[in-house]
């Protein structure tokens, strides 16, 4: 079981970060994320643990530091804490990071097993923000089984003297986002709650690049399947709506959560922090207008795709009418002729034969001429 938290004299709800100014700013340029991950390990570290540093006015403190032994070097007040990364950890590599600042079973078990919807939960004066995460998968057209989005996790903990974040599945590494925070101490002084303001500002711009990314497929296939000469497989366009779909579970959710974050109704978080939120949650709404809007073009296309197979089965059986019809007249005429009749007309006429022809020619081309005319053929 996770141990309890140490019992704390009574006091107004500790505040998530540390001294900052107003000039907090963590969006500058989107930079492609690292693929590979982080050198894991180090003296006292578990295998899970990506690196484990300890900050104090916003620097960080030289040396390797130990999970066991660093929560009595955390000092809130001090504006000292703690940033722990994690990659995919198992419930008994989480233990000791668990019981070392008292986090909640219920946000232990959900960072543990992940698979669970962009959320924010608040433990006591913990906060818990589940984000999900999208990559985009580099594919030269969309196929039927095609994979276009792959999806992550990030979860992180936020609370007095710790900011904890474990990452599962293709969620990419944070490490170029520690760097640049610790290039700006006057940003890192914020203390946990401008880890937690730059990792869901990291998400969110994502979203809006994979989106980016995501418009090219669809006009793409929007071109195509309005192209007479190219007819497109609807298999194509139901699984870009699939990939769409897996796309709009993971950002839409998150809208509640970021109008908490930014709102200021969270007494832990920094107002400060909480006031750019409310660029995160802008860009996470443009990224939400987008995919809705792509999820309406699609479902557009599809169904311009099944009427389009719809007109060309009716032209195609048109065509074969038309011809049907064409053959009947002379099958028709034939077959009179050939009843094997004693007394017929123009049987022993020598210009029988080649009436009978003049005639099957005649009609045939009548009948020809009203199909061209009516578009049958």
């Amino acid at each position: 079981m996770v141990s309890a938290r140490r019992p704390r004299p009574a006091r107004d709800p500790p505040v998530i970060g540390g001294r900052c100014s107003q000039n907090i700013e963590t969006r500058g340029t989107s930079q492609h994320m690292v693929a590979q991950q982080e050198g894991r390990g180090g003296v006292g570290l578990p295998s899970a643990v990506v690196d484990c540093a300890l900050y104090e006015d916003g620097r960080r403190i030289p040396g390797q530091v130990s999970v066991g032994t660093i929560r009595q070097r955390i000092d809130p007040e001090a504006d000292r804490f703690v940033w722990i990364g994690l990659y995919e950890p198992t419930a008994e590599q989480f233990q000791d990071v668990a019981e070392a600042f008292g986090l909640h079973p219920l946000a232990v078990e959900d960072a543990v097993h992940a698979h669970q919807r962009p959320k924010l939960e608040r433990y006591g004066d913990m906060l818990f923000l589940v984000l999900k995460t999208i990559v985009y998968v580099d594919h030269e057209q969309v196929t039927p089984t095609s994979e276009i989005v792959d999806t992550g996790e990030i979860m992180v903990f936020a609370g007095p003297g710790y900011a904890i974040t474990v990452r599962h599945g293709s969620a990419p590494p944070l490490d170029d986002l520690r760097r640049r925070l610790q290039d700006d101490p006057q940003q890192l002084g914020c203390g946990p709650a401008a880890v937690l303001h730059a990792v869901a500002d990291r998400v969110v711009d994502r979203y809006l690049e994979v989106a980016d990314a995501f418009a090219g497929d669809v006009h793409t296939l929007e071109t195509e399947v309005f192209s007479p000469d190219t007819p497109v497989d609807a298999g194509r366009i139901y699984q870009l709506k699939r990939e769409l779909q897996e796309f709009k579970r993971a950002v839409m959710p998150l809208a509640s959560a970021l109008q908490r974050l930014s709102e200021g109704s969270i007494p832990q978080l920094p107002p400060e922090v909480a006031t750019y939120f409310r660029d995160v949650a802008d860009h996470h709404q443009r990224a939400s207008e987008q995919i809705h809007a792509f999820d309406e073009l699609v479902t557009g296309m599809l169904s311009a795709s099944i009427a389009q197979l719809g007109v060309q089965q009716n032209a195609d059986m048109r065509r074969i009418s038309a011809w049907a019809a064409l053959i009947t007249v002379p099958t028709m005429i034939v077959g009179v002729y050939g009843m094997n009749f004693e007394h017929m007309p123009e049987l022993t006429s020598p210009y029988g034969y080649p009436g009978v022809m003049l005639l099957i020619a005649i009609v045939c081309t009548v009948i020809y001429r009203a199909f061209r005319r009516n578009t049958w053929l």
